[in-house]
């Protein structure tokens, strides 16, 4: 049963500015809240021929799968980074029982991209390697990386491997991991591969006269989602961090050029800064990873980082502004914020948000909201026999589908290692710490 059925995403900026009384927290409640997100999450294994499943709503075995936004990839993660801070091996366990499904279940015809195929299993191999020295794991993560090369198509300009162009499922995210590949597994091949898909993105992009460039997620998705998921943001992100890598200056200047267009259509006052979900839609804004300002900030770091203009972390500091001055019940806020408490769209992502801004400004009051929003996720955890679970509307516009999760961008994976990497950030300890191949902050 849901604890507080209103509660809605946007709380984890409101209770910055309002806290509940009586209700501090410590740093054990955050871990104690992640390790219970571990028990629960042990119960929902499924047994295979190779290892250990997890269905991504565990009432439904056919919604087992391995992408990294909602599948087996995101608990095997979970498990190995609780290893990593508890060293109990039973953690150590489960989560190479799940790698060593993941490892048998993987094929070539899996579709391609970062939270939605192949990239996305390589990234979770390449980290199980990472952590357990598993060279099986290496060699399934290099095995990727070499199913990207047979089945990238090339074009005119560089390569694709699909027509999508974001960071879920599209060239964008592809292209990340091959970067994170190259830099940790030192993956023949990888970097010059993500570079060419940059060219092919490059050469796809929308002019938009004195307003820069713009990438529809696909030809054929009819609406423009400019932020980072599905649109520009992601796009841009991924040629900022291809400069970073390569150096060459044409990925810089097509980042700048999709950053001055996202501007262009920015809502920008003195205060915050908000690109809309929808383009189309003034009414429709939201606050998460996917579609607001904790997501499109990371381009803004991104290109602070390789620049150094200050002009970029202004933004950055604009978008935390906007889950502050957009949520809560006291707002005016749009229906793009629902009760969604994940790494995706809601809460988590809110206070991970919150928190890598502290890290970069030192700003007490960015510390404040993400313990307040993180403290807002114990308060609305379900507490049962097996541990700590989060019931919630993963989708917008099907309010009536309350489900508890096991996935990383939707589901206890992610909200439990949120909670771990904040506890142990909290304690002063500075744990090896998994970082994605979209995300550039760092503990």
């Amino acid at each position: 049963m849901m604890k507080h059925p209103f509660r809605i995403a946007g709380l984890a900026a409101w209770i910055v500015l309002f806290a509940f009384p009586g209700q501090a927290r410590t740093n054990d409640s955050y871990h104690q809240a992640a390790i219970g997100a571990a028990h629960w999450m042990e119960a929902q294994s499924l047994g295979t021929a190779h290892g250990l499943v997890w269905a991504s709503d565990p009432q439904d075995p056919k919604t087992v799968n391995t992408t990294l936004y909602a599948g087996t990839p995101g608990p095997i993660l979970f498990f190995l980074e609780t290893y990593r801070y508890t060293h109990d091996q039973t953690f150590l366990e489960e989560g190479r029982r799940g790698a060593d499904a993941l490892l048998a279940s993987i094929s070539k015809k899996d579709e391609t991209g970062l939270y939605e195929g192949i990239a996305g299993s390589g990234f979770t191999l390449g980290e199980a390697y990472l952590i357990t020295g598993d060279v099986r794991y290496r060699q399934g993560a290099l095995q990727c990386v070499g199913w990207l090369k047979e089945r990238a198509e090339r074009t005119p300009d560089g390569v694709k491997w699909n027509d999508v162009t974001d960071i879920i499922a599209g060239s964008s995210g592809t292209g990340l991991f091959l970067l994170w590949a190259a830099d940790h597994l030192h993956a023949p091949g990888a970097l010059q591969l993500a570079a060419r898909a940059g060219d092919h993105l490059i050469a796809i992009a929308q002019p938009k006269p004195g307003a820069g460039l713009m990438w529809m997620m696909d030809p054929t998705f009819p609406r423009e989602m400019p932020n980072f998921s599905h649109g520009t943001a992601g796009v841009s992100y991924f040629l900022a961090t291809l400069y970073q890598a390569t150096g060459q200056k044409k990925f810089l200047n097509a980042a700048l050029a999709g950053a001055d267009y996202l501007l262009s259509i920015a809502d920008i006052n003195g205060r915050y800064c908000m690109i809309y979900h929808d383009n189309q839609n003034k009414g429709l804004y939201y606050l998460g990873w996917c579609h607001g300002p904790a997501g499109t900030a990371r381009l803004f770091y991104r290109l602070y980082q390789v620049t150094r203009d200050p002009k970029w972390m202004s933004l950055v500091k604009k978008c935390a502004e906007a889950v502050v001055a957009n949520g809560g019940p006291d707002k005016a806020v749009t229906p793009g914020v629902w009760h969604n408490v994940s790494m995706c769209c809601g809460v988590a992502a809110e206070a991970e948000f919150l928190y890598d801004i502290y890290l970069i400004t030192h700003e007490r009051r960015w510390l404040d909201g993400a313990k307040e929003g993180s403290n807002e996720l114990l308060n609305l955890a379900d507490r049962e026999s097996h541990g700590y679970r989060w019931v919630q509307v993963e989708t917008r516009v099907r309010p009536d589908i309350a489900v508890a999760q096991t996935g990383y961008m939707q589901g206890a994976s992610g909200i439990g290692m949120w909670l771990l990497h904040f506890s142990a950030a909290l304690s002063g300890q500075r744990f090896p710490v998994i970082t994605f191949p979209d995300n550039p902050f760092a503990y």
